[in-house]
């Protein structure tokens, strides 16, 4: 592939630049990217489902004058979908069937229309339940800054790829901090916007889960939400980008290092933390320690939450029956989701669920009037570097047992979920041992503008080729 001396192909915009510039074509971009897969996937276990004879093949066609043409992109195997390709969820019995998407959805349209060209599918855990991603199918998905740690979840594989170098940006999805603990183990520009500002196929749905990308860079994160916000798809200000550039006044922040779940919080991490907050405070913001009261009542939430997850869980067995056109028994599904669902204990009542929704409904508006009297939290995005993957192996974890070990690292992820609050992680510091730390910052509804004119402030926009890399990288 050529390269312009002197110029780091490091993020989507800088290979957009090219492109339209001619200084290199899209399928010499695709055939980077397929040639990475190839170098580094034995190791790194990212991208398990592959594609790239299409991919060079719409390379061809892509329209030249769309704002991200010819760069390289991978979808990840749970969420959105384009016409024609696999979709696996990470689950055997799809797999083994060679399901594949009978149509684009919203998301997936708006990422071909931009000029994006998806060389495959990146690897997630079975429906995206679990915040490491070791599907039973395909393995372990490896750390690329120590492969001996996890990547996080649910969109491990996506942000493995992404801080390897071997695409620049990927698709991503969040339901319970799944775009951020993998971007944070990652090193990452993670952010989940607000519920229903990017376009996707469930709006107005009040679902916790939205869909993105992961990025190295912060104006590429701006970039992106400018292009793939629920407007019709066309010319458009690039009132996101603009806020990277726009210094945020004098705002009302609060810090807290403390685990809504009670658990310990890393020592480097709690310092990662306290060390944004000085900055902050050094910048001539207002800043405390503090956070939404509800926080403490994470374990009566948690009795509420076991009610709603089953359902949940359910719906994904639902999901399956449908793809598949038959019933689903035990050894279509691993074990984590089988147990979980409940599905051979019988379901919680109507009035159960009724009374578990309104419960939750109360807290979510106790937890969002924190922002009328503050403008930004931080905290940490997960409560501990990405840990070592023999410690989370579903293999040897009975289900149980994984809900335990995960339920830490989603403390300080899952309340914006459930809230539909913006909220980003940024790679703001290392661990002794060069593990990425994240820091999240979360604003009040809609305030994404504000979210990325901080995160500027703190972190450089432009990728900065002195920045520590990843042990594999391309």
């Amino acid at each position: 592939m050529r390269r312009r001396r002197g110029a780091p192909l490091s993020d989507a915009t800088t290979l957009a630049a090219l492109v339209a510039a001619g200084e290199i074509g899209p399928r010499e971009l695709v055939e980077a990217a397929c040639g990475a897969v190839e170098r580094l996937d034995d190791e790194l276990g990212a991208v398990p489902v592959r594609f790239f004879q299409a991919a060079l093949d719409r390379a061809d066609r892509v329209d030249r004058r769309a704002p991200f043409a010819g760069v390289p992109f991978l979808m990840k195997d749970v969420g959105a979908r384009q016409a024609g390709q696999p979709y696996y969820a990470g689950n055997r019995a799809l797999r083994d069937a060679d399901h594949r998407a009978d149509a684009d959805t919203a998301l997936g349209a708006r990422f071909r229309k931009i000029g994006l060209v998806t060389i495959g599918n990146s690897s997630a855990p079975e429906f995206g339940l679990q915040s490491n991603t070791w599907p039973l199918v395909y393995g372990p998905t490896r750390n690329p800054w120590d492969p001996r740690r996890s990547a996080g979840g649910s969109s491990g594989g996506a942000c493995a790829a992404v801080a390897a170098g071997i695409v620049p940006v990927a698709h991503a999805s969040d339901g319970a901090g799944s775009i951020r603990i993998p971007a944070a183990w990652c090193g990452l520009v993670g952010l989940k916007p607000s519920r229903d500002r990017v376009v996707w196929r469930h709006a107005g749905s009040e679902r916790s889960d939205v869909e993105f990308v992961v990025a190295r860079s912060l104006r590429d994160t701006a970039a992106f939400l400018d292009w793939l916000r629920a407007t019709r798809y066309g010319r458009r200000p690039a009132e996101f980008s603009a806020a990277l550039r726009r210094q945020p006044d004098c705002l009302r922040v609060g810090f807290w290092t403390r685990s809504p779940a009670e658990t310990p919080v890393h020592p480097e991490v709690r310092a990662a933390v306290e060390g944004t907050a000085a900055r902050l405070a050094r910048s001539g913001h207002a800043v405390e320690e503090a956070a939404p009261a509800s926080f403490s009542e994470y374990g009566e939430r948690a009795l509420h939450g076991a009610v709603l997850g089953a359902t949940e869980y359910r719906g994904c067995l639902a999901d399956l029956e449908e793809r598949l056109g038959r019933r689903v028994g035990r050894g279509d599904v691993e074990p984590f989701l089988w147990e979980l669902s409940n599905i051979e204990h019988g379901e919680a009542s109507d009035d159960e669920i009724e009374s578990a929704a309104r419960w939750n409904a109360g807290w979510v508006r106790r937890t969002r009037g924190w922002f009328r009297r503050f403008d930004l939290l931080v905290t940490p995005t997960v409560c501990e570097p990405a840990p070592l993957l023999e410690a989370l192996d579903p293999r040897k974890l009975a289900p149980l047992e994984m809900l335990e070990r995960m339920v830490p690292h989603m403390a300080f992820t899952e309340p914006w979920n459930a809230t539909g609050l913006p909220a980003i992680s940024l790679p703001l510091a290392w661990t002794a041992r060069g593990l990425p730390i994240g820091v999240q910052l979360v604003s009040g509804p809609g305030r994404e503008r504000l979210l990325l004119s901080v995160a500027a402030t703190l972190l450089s926009a432009d990728p900065d080729p002195a920045a520590p890399r990843p042990r594999i990288r391309a």
